[in-house]
């Protein structure tokens, strides 16, 4: 993918993709300040929202705060499940592009009329229902997305999250000019042939990986972009009799696969179903591999962004209209005044 070709250009989804490498380098981690203030006493912090807004961001820092053993660790749940648990004494902080997600809204509603107040929102739009709602805000700068998946603003609420979690721990914020090269390398990778035709016919496409939150979102941006059934195996699962319902033309992209458990893979998709599987990862694996540029601090957002480019190639060499959806919307569940 690349932004002097009108094959990709003239999709706005293309061109905010295309747009992440600048929204990362231009990030100031100091912003985020306000929020890490409101919540640093308060030794339990919940990031909430719905869909893209929180599956990557949320999961992602909290995966790095667990590999580095942070002082601060952040739990994450869906708005709605939310409203179950005692948050009295938690700082919550939640993200919506919008500002206008009904599930989020009602959470901090309820919590701010039973006296909340460390409620923080991140949100394109200011003047919003979300800002209305909270006690510290933060406009994101990457500005409104026009196509329905959203893709660089959820690289920007996830740095926003890592840069919380940096100043709660009393860590540095990495190289955005690294992280914004590297990212916008995965963009432009040249995508194999052998890969796009096995996803154009396949029945459903799987992403097995981590769970931290890079399988996961690219799974929902497939049926956004792919318009494809698919699902998310996260860790092993594709290990553990999923084989059993799967058909030969199903995918399955093994997003920074577990070298311990290749062989495991091999023997029980690739010659027990004969999927076609696939991965993207910085080595060398078993099975075909498009290979990026993500070790470091930016590896999530790297892979993030190869699985947005494999997608795209997909859903043009399929012939879909990558901004028209027939019934996905920008805002899932709006809220309503």
């Amino acid at each position: 993918m690349n932004n002097t070709d009108s094959k990709y250009t003239q999709f706005s989804l293309c061109r905010e993709m295309l747009e992440t490498p600048d929204v990362i380098k231009n990030f100031n981690p100091d912003a985020a300040a306000g929020l890490a203030e409101l919540v640093k006493d308060t030794g339990r912090v919940m990031l909430t929202g719905e869909g893209s807004s929180r599956i990557f961001p949320a999961k992602r820092v909290r995966t790095e705060m667990l590999r580095t053993s942070g002082k601060v660790i952040p739990h994450t749940e869906g708005s709605t499940q939310a409203l179950e648990y005692d948050l009295s004494d938690w700082g919550v902080l939640g993200a919506s592009n919008s500002g206008r997600t009904r599930e989020l809204i009602r959470l901090f509603k309820k919590l701010k009329e039973s006296g909340h107040r460390k409620l923080g929102g991140v949100t394109v739009f200011d003047n919003s229902p979300l800002t209305a709602a909270v006690d510290k805000k933060l406009i994101l700068s990457c500005k409104e997305e026009k196509a329905v998946a959203a893709t660089k603003s959820v690289a920007e609420q996830a740095m926003v999250w890592q840069a919380v979690f940096a100043i709660l721990n009393g860590r540095s914020f990495p190289d955005t000019a690294e992280g914004a090269q590297r990212v916008k390398e995965a963009l432009n990778t040249s995508v194999p042939e052998e890969f796009i035709k096995p996803l154009i016919n396949a029945r459903t496409i799987y992403f097995a990986g981590r769970n931290d939150g890079v399988a996961e979102e690219i799974t929902l941006k497939t049926n956004e972009i792919v318009r494809k059934p698919s699902d998310f195996l996260e860790g092993t699962y594709a290990a553990h009799g999923i084989e059993e319902i799967m058909v030969q033309n199903d995918v399955v992209i093994l997003m920074d696969p577990f070298e311990i458990e290749e062989k495991k893979f091999k023997e029980c998709l690739s010659d027990g179903v004969g999927n076609t599987v696939i991965a993207i990862s910085t080595r060398d694996t078993l099975f075909p591999t498009l290979k990026v540029p993500a070790e470091g601090n930016w590896k999530e957002y790297v892979l993030l962004a190869a699985g947005w480019n494999i997608l795209v190639e997909t859903g043009i060499a399929s012939g879909i209209n990558l901004d028209k959806t027939e019934r996905a919307r920008k805002v899932g569940n709006e809220v309503e005044e």
